[in-house]
């Protein structure tokens, strides 16, 4: 019996997605590879996150890499061949396991946007705000119009009693940001933007830490906490 056999449901979907978002090393992809072919549970994880993760493959643009990267990849491979992982590995029960808690976290920004997404109601758009200092994701905005966005958080977060998370928004022919009201850590919201012109490709979202009311001034005043720019989902 492989040892992915006695994973729970839970840690076959992550070590799944972490497979379909690449993130394993060649020798833990070519083992769960093979496993596929046993392991039809495995096998429907992984054609799960392959429906919910490949349409984001259109969101960038195709590079070629440099001729250079290709011959230092060439010389890392000949003077540092693969170790037989699984040889060591396969049998670990205690090493898939790290592995699928690994691939949670990997895998969580694209389920938050994208798990249970029913087809209607697609995003058109798609923000991941992201810490200025670390570039960790916070919080997604999609909307699935021009009309209305949906902010939803992917970790939770505190903040001192004093304050509060305001939310803002400003397209490139804007003067300035427009806030969309405040945010409690944690809280999935639905904004509506009839106020405002259609969402724009390249718009900017943010959120700062404000006074517990909000920005006296009606414009950022706080430092920012998470930010970023829309996307639209082709």
């Amino acid at each position: 019996m492989s040892p992915l056999d006695r994973l729970s449901d839970a840690e076959r979907d992550a070590l799944a997605g972490e497979y379909v978002l690449g993130t394993l090393n060649a020798a833990q992809r070519e083992a769960v590879a093979a496993q596929l072919a046993t392991d039809p549970a495995l096998a429907q994880a992984v054609a799960a996150w392959e429906r919910r993760l490949l349409p984001l493959a259109a969101l960038a643009e195709p590079v070629a890499p440099p001729p250079r990267l290709w011959r230092r990849i060439e010389d890392s491979l000949a003077l540092n061949p693969p170790a037989p992982w699984w040889r060591q590995g396969w049998n670990n029960l205690a090493l898939w396991r790290g592995l699928a808690v690994s691939g949670m976290a990997a895998a969580a920004l694209m389920a938050a946007v994208l798990i249970h997404q029913p087809p209607a109601d697609a995003p058109r758009f798609l923000v991941v705000l992201v810490a200025p200092q670390d570039k960790a994701p916070g919080w997604v905005v999609q909307a699935s119009s021009t009309r209305a966005v949906s902010l939803i958080p992917l970790a939770a977060m505190e903040i001192p009693a004093d304050k509060a998370l305001e939310f803002w928004t400003k397209a490139d022919d804007w003067s300035a940001p427009v806030s969309l009201g405040l945010v409690k850590p944690g809280q999935r919201i639905r904004v509506p933007l009839d106020k405002l012109p259609a969402l724009q490709p390249n718009q900017l979202f943010e959120l700062t830490l404000e006074p517990a009311t909000g920005s006296p001034t009606g414009r950022p005043t706080g430092p920012i906490q998470f930010i970023g720019r829309a996307v639209p989902v082709t």
